[in-house]
Order: structure tokens, then sequence, then C-alpha cells
């Protein structure tokens, strides 16, 4: 006989009472453990209301405050986060790994790697990083040209989250909280927790913002939810930051008012770069290391995620003895880290995939090498496929799935990835100094927007400009006051008489 499964009740609703809320229970199972998380739906009424809520609370209280003191409170909220006593993080360790599927080490590693990026030290480096001055967020500041300036915030900004790696709703949630923003955002049905308990944190740390943020739900897009709940909510916006496919985010675009600001985060492709200069016998072991856990890192699901690796020929280690470096590092990363269990479609792609590198194998000319080849056991939880002829970049089936492509020399790798400009991110490079200037100058001209070593693919710095764009600057509007009003003003001094 099993047990019932706990219930947990997420979002965030300040001014709206639980029992007049329509609760949708969405079930996750790990094993022998099960969890059910009611998400909270609201009717357009409701939608109404609590976005007025936010917006008021927002005007009244968070735009108020100094940007710095908003960082203190964030900083308080983010220690209690990083203390593994405190029962934030204890919920966090407990049910992250089993809405996800991902190890609980894995969790436990990637949530403090991930919290430490936004202690105060790092969002006073992440605001300066958009503002030269970040007074400008709390008023008006001399401009070089004469008048002065000042960056306001949305009143209202709407977020939909993904849910492909745990937490990942804080990013966004503490850029809106940065330019004084009401914030409400729609939880992820794949990850549906965090978000709220962030919230209710800060509530706790700092109580006069707790109506300044709000954290909801609705089904996909919002296109089937009868209650209208979204489309109110859209219709109140200012700004709505999405993260998603380009499928969702071609759909939320579509339901947007002409005027409401949009800035949407879509799929991307990642890669690395390793040069002959960095394989040597002692540096090409612990380069493979360092990749493996690019790989390993929520199995792939993060838009900065590595899908081929090129390294090129010169070296003392081979790309193939690389690639083989590469494989024994993944296989001692599962048996720390295993892979979170596949549903059958991600099985079924990472069959299709492997498949499609034996077969070019099979296909190689009789007495020619294979140009594909699958290192290890097809049913091991990693798979490494090796190319040993230029190949266009193209994703892999994720789960740690990667390729290894051989390259005679770096610039190789530009046209081979210039053809998916618009789909390119992150590119971890090992290079020599020289030589990582040069090569990521050619890829910025075709669309790389993040070059990080290798090994820190996956572990974006705080205040990174994401997809190549300002993190805050795209938020706020500017207001600026001429030079030409500051002179006109000066006669109606009281010591103009």
């Amino acid at each position: 006989m099993t047990s019932k499964p706990h219930r947990i009740q997420a979002g965030y609703l300040p001014g709206l009472p639980a029992a007049e809320v329509d609760w949708q229970v969405l079930p996750f199972a790990q094993g022998s453990e099960s969890l059910e998380v009611a998400v909270p739906v609201l009717s357009a009424a409701q939608m109404d209301a609590l976005a007025a809520r936010v917006r008021g609370a927002s005007a009244l209280h968070l735009k108020t405050m100094a940007v710095s003191d908003i960082i203190a409170v964030i900083d308080q909220a983010i220690a209690r986060l990083l203390d593994r006593s405190d029962p934030y993080r204890q919920q966090a360790e407990a049910y992250l790994p089993l809405v996800s599927g991902y190890d609980r080490e894995m969790v436990r590693l990637g949530l403090t790697g991930f919290f430490k990026t936004f202690r105060a030290a790092q969002l006073h480096r992440f605001v300066a990083e958009d503002f030269a001055n970040p007074k400008l967020l709390d008023g008006f500041q001399p401009t070089p040209k004469g008048g002065a300036v000042r960056a306001f915030g949305p009143d209202l900004l709407v977020h939909n989250w993904a849910g492909n790696v745990p937490a990942l709703a804080l990013w966004s949630m503490v850029c809106g909280l940065l330019v004084k923003a009401g914030n409400i955002g729609k939880l992820p049905s794949a990850e549906p927790l965090f978000a709220g308990w962030f919230a209710r944190l800060l509530a706790e740390v700092h109580p006069p913002i707790a109506d300044c943020f709000a954290v909801v739900w609705w089904r996909g897009a919002g296109e089937d939810g009868a209650s209208g709940g979204a489309s109110a909510l859209y219709a109140q916006a200012d700004t709505v930051l999405a993260y998603g496919g380009n499928e969702a985010l071609d759909a939320i675009r579509r339901r947007l008012p002409v005027t409401t600001r949009f800035l949407p985060h879509g799929h991307k492709l990642g890669f690395g770069v390793v040069s002959a200069s960095a394989l040597d016998a002692h540096k090409a072991p612990t380069l493979a290391r360092l990749a493996a856990w690019d790989v390993m890192r929520y199995d792939q699901q993060g838009c900065y995620s590595p899908h081929v690796f090129y390294v090129q020929r010169g070296g003392v280690v081979s790309p193939r003895a690389f690639a083989d470096h590469l494989a024994g590092e993944l296989a001692n990363l599962h048996r720390r880290f295993p892979r979170r269990p596949l549903s059958v479609e991600d099985s079924a792609a990472v069959a299709r995939w492997q498949q499609a590198v034996e077969w070019k194998a099979l296909s190689s000319p009789s007495g020619q090498e294979a140009a594909d080849q699958l290192i290890g056991a097809p049913s091991a939880a990693w798979s490494v496929a090796y190319n040993d002829t230029p190949q266009p970049l193209a994703p892999t089936a994720t789960q740690r799935t990667i390729q290894v492509v051989a390259v005679d020399a770096l610039d190789d790798v530009v046209p081979l990835v210039a053809p998916h400009s618009r789909f390119l991110q992150t590119a971890g490079i090992a290079a020599a100094p020289a030589e990582l200037y040069r090569l990521a100058g050619l890829l910025g001209s075709v669309g790389v927007t993040r070059i990080s070593a290798i090994g820190a693919m996956s572990a974006p710095e705080a205040g990174w400009h994401h997809d190549g764009r300002f993190n805050l600057l795209d938020l706020v509007r500017m207001t600026e006051i001429e030079q030409s009003a500051e002179l006109a003003a000066e006669p109606f001094a009281p010591y103009a008489d």
C-alpha cells in the first residue's frame, strides 16, 4: 500500500485568500517518492486585483527605496538560502530534486554556486555593469552634456519563467527588484516551487515590500484557460520578460498589446573550442574533466550548455584522445551525480542521436576510419560521439550527449557555427591569451555573446549580458531633463530677483 503523496501549496498571492482561489494539482514522482504541488489559477477579476495591488505597493514602497537598500534586502534573503540549516534552504534541497529529477547532490552544489552570484558585492557589480552611475535608479543625475537623467523601471513587470533548471526564476526576479518594478511571475509547470519560496522569504526579510510581487500560474501560454487570468495580466503589463522555446515565446508575443515591451529569451546552442596549446599530457586530462562538468550540470538543459567541442589537431594529445578522456570523466561523474531518469520522449531522442552516429560509422567506405564514432556503450548514461572531419554545429539529444569534432585550425570553427548565428550564445574556450582574443573577435562577429572558460560554461558570472543584451537597461526607460530646461528654470528661482 502506497502512502498518500505530500502536498505543497505553491505561488505567492498577497491580498488573495487561498480559500477564494482555484488550485490545480501538479503531480511529481521519483522512484518511491511522490509530491503534489498545488498551483494557483486566478480568474480575470482576481488577476486584475492582484496586479493593481502589486503596482500600488511597488509605487509606495519599492520605488522609494535606494537601490543599495534593495540590494541589502536581497543579500539577507540570499544569506538564508546559503545557510543549509535554514528552513527555506532545507525545503529547496528536499523538494527540488524530486520535482526536477536531478541528483540531490548536483542540486545542492548547483544551488550553492548559483546563490553565491546574488550576494551584495555581486549585485553591486551587476548594477554597475549596466549603469555607470547606479544612482540613476534613485533620482536625477547630472549628465556630461548638461542636464540630468533618471532611469525608471516598469510599474508592472511580468515574468514567464522556464523550469528546465531549478531556481532559474531568481535571475529575472532579482533584475525586476533592482529596477524597482512591481513583479508578477508565472510559475513553470516543470519547477513550480522556488519562485514562491523566494517571494515569501523576501516578505519575511523586509515586510514593507511584501505586496510588491506575486507568483501565479496558468497552463502553457494561457490560451486554454477559461478564467482569462493570463490575458488580464498581459493586458496590464508594461514589460513582459519570457523564457522558453521559440514556439512558446511566439505564442506569448501574439497575446501582448503592441505597446507592451517584450523581452524574449529562447533556446540557444553552446559549444567549446580547445586549442592545441591546451593539449599537453598534463593539461588535457584536467581540461576534459572541466568539459565533463559543463556537460553534466543539469544534463545540458541550460541555454549555455555545450553540444559540441571543437578540438584542434597538433597537440601532444590528439582530438580523439581528448574525446576518450571526456568519456572517462563523464563516466566518473555519473557515478557521483547520476543522470536523472529519462522520459520516454527523452530516451527516444537519445537513441535516435546514437543511432545516427552509428549509421554514419557503418556507412563509411571500407578500410577508411569511420567519420563518426560512438565512444562507450549505447546503454551508458552518457554518450560521446567523435568525428574526425569538420562538422557544422548541431544540437545533440542533451541528457549528457556530446560531440567532439577535430579541426586543423581554430579559425575553422567560425564557418561551422556561423549558420546558427541567431541561436549562438556561449562558447567555452581553452586557448592561449592571444588566441583567445583573436578567436573571441571572430566568434563575436558571427553571433556569440558570451565567452567563458571551459568548466564555467554552465555557471555564468553575475551581471553577464544575457543573449548579448542588458539585464537592467533593457527594463528601464530614461527620462531626461535637457540643459535648456535647467537654464530656463533659473529666472524663476527665488534668488533670481
